[in-house]
């Protein structure tokens, strides 16, 4: 039925007509017998619900998701669900979880009524210090039918604003802090994928803002980085269910949420960069020393494809398909009970230690983790680092004899953008993996 050379899968995510000239075609096809199709999918679970998930990994490592099926497989790759569950007990886990979620929701909107009504801002409603901005536009934005429900105080209960415009000024500083996040997120969520159809819609560019701001109060320590609305943008359009696209953010964010942590020296993806450069200088010490002499010894050009998940090097279909290939290489069985709090399991489950790990449930990456004794020794480096160091290694010709300062290695890579196989690219990064291991042992 797919044909011999597969089905683009651009069909299931519409670009907007005067966009199709400016966006990538995508490689990623559906293919009969390499794709994870609905029919294999559903296959590998018993009657009960229990699920083979070491078949399904090796399934998209050869050929992708069916994009019919992709929002559900996620699920299990980013560790919202157990393997080893029921059909019912993942059922209740849902229904739990979508409960917590719009008490969030609720929380958030008690604060700011902007939060769950179909519309989302994008101009500053507070000052830093806490005064609330006496913008009429942004007043009248806010709630154009009542007065204007806005200011938390105690125990982040709202306070009106009377008839008079006398705006009371915000005192606690984690709530100044997540209303001065609000407009931020609005100026990124029209930004995110806009060549898509999806997000002409309206409730679509709010569910967006939703997520992410209420995200955004939830997680204390990082709150809201740029670049997460790439992240997350995903999900929406895969799930229908709001609170399922929160959760499956939320667990994205516990991979990734290190790389948004920012104090005033320093951000979090500069660790990332720091191995990048490790790994560089083992397996291409050459090109590691031109880009120092370039004075690049930093690899902040990298940044972006660390922080986005190399969003903005493929199109949006293939960008897909890369992360689920990477997920699945990285899948570790226990990852359902190394997030989920302790106190929503159940009394008789086994913790993560205590379970017994079958190696033919892993992914392929975490299998060979786990053969080299990197898995015990300290925590492992994720596969996007040497996914970058496999697109360096690519360029590397290139970036020798053509970069003379570090804005023709910015060009040579954003030339990039839509001329990468996701695939290839995934299979360079574990041979770069092994590579790296082999080499690191010797020095």
């Amino acid at each position: 039925m797919w044909g011999d050379y597969g089905v683009p899968a651009d069909s299931f995510y519409q670009i907007r007509p005067e966009c199709i000239n400016d966006v990538p075609v995508s490689r990623f096809k559906i293919k009969s017998g390499k794709t994870l199709s609905p029919r294999k999918w559903h296959a590998a679970f018993t009657q009960e619900g229990y699920l083979d998930i070491g078949k399904i990994l090796r399934r998209i490592y050869r050929g992708g998701i069916h994009p019919s099926i992709r929002g559900e497989v996620w699920e299990f790759l980013l560790g919202c669900y157990d393997p080893k569950s029921t059909f019912d007990e993942r059922e209740q886990l849902r229904q739990r979880r979508r409960l917590e979620y719009a008490r969030w929701k609720e929380e958030c909107r008690q604060m700011f009524p902007f939060v769950g009504s179909g519309r989302y801002i994008s101009s500053p409603v507070i000052t830093d210090d806490g005064q609330l901005i006496q913008d009429p536009s942004v007043l009248l934005e806010s709630n154009p039918d009542k007065g204007l429900v806005l200011v938390p105080q105690d125990n982040y209960r709202p306070s009106s604003i009377d008839a008079t415009n006398n705006l009371e000024k915000v005192t606690d500083k984690r709530v100044i802090q997540w209303l001065l996040t609000l407009h931020q997120i609005g100026l990124d969520v029209i930004r995110t994928d806009r060549t898509l159809v999806f997000y002409e819609k309206q409730e679509n560019l709010s569910k967006l803002w939703d997520v992410l701001a209420v995200y955004a109060w939830l997680d204390k320590d990082v709150g809201y980085g740029q670049g997460m609305s790439d992240l997350c943008s995903p999900m929406i359009i895969l799930l229908d269910d709001e609170a399922d696209a929160f959760w499956c953010f939320e667990r994205l964010m516990r991979r990734l949420r290190g790389n948004f942590k920012c104090t005033d020296r320093s951000v979090g993806v500069e660790v990332q960069l720091s191995n990048l450069a490790s790994i560089t200088q083992v397996i291409d010490p050459k090109l590691h020393k031109h880009l120092e002499q370039l004075g690049g010894g930093d690899y902040l050009f990298a940044f972006r494809m660390l922080m986005v998940q190399f969003r903005r090097e493929f199109s949006f279909c293939d960008s897909l398909y890369l992360w689920e290939m990477m997920w699945a290489l990285e899948y570790d069985p226990d990852l359902f009970w190394m997030y989920e709090d302790s106190q929503t399991a159940p009394a008789n489950a086994e913790s993560s230690k205590g379970r017994v790990k079958s190696i033919r449930q892993c992914g392929k990456y975490e299998r060979e983790n786990m053969r080299t004794g990197a898995k015990n020794s300290e925590t492992p480096l994720p596969i996007s680092i040497f996914l970058a160091a496999s697109v360096l290694k690519h360029k590397s010709s290139k970036l020798l004899h053509e970069a003379r300062g570090l804005d023709d290695v910015v060009k040579i890579l954003n030339d990039m953008t839509g001329n990468l196989d996701a695939k290839k690219a995934c299979s360079g990064a574990m041979k770069l993996h092994k590579k790296y291991l082999r080499k690191a042992k010797k020095t």
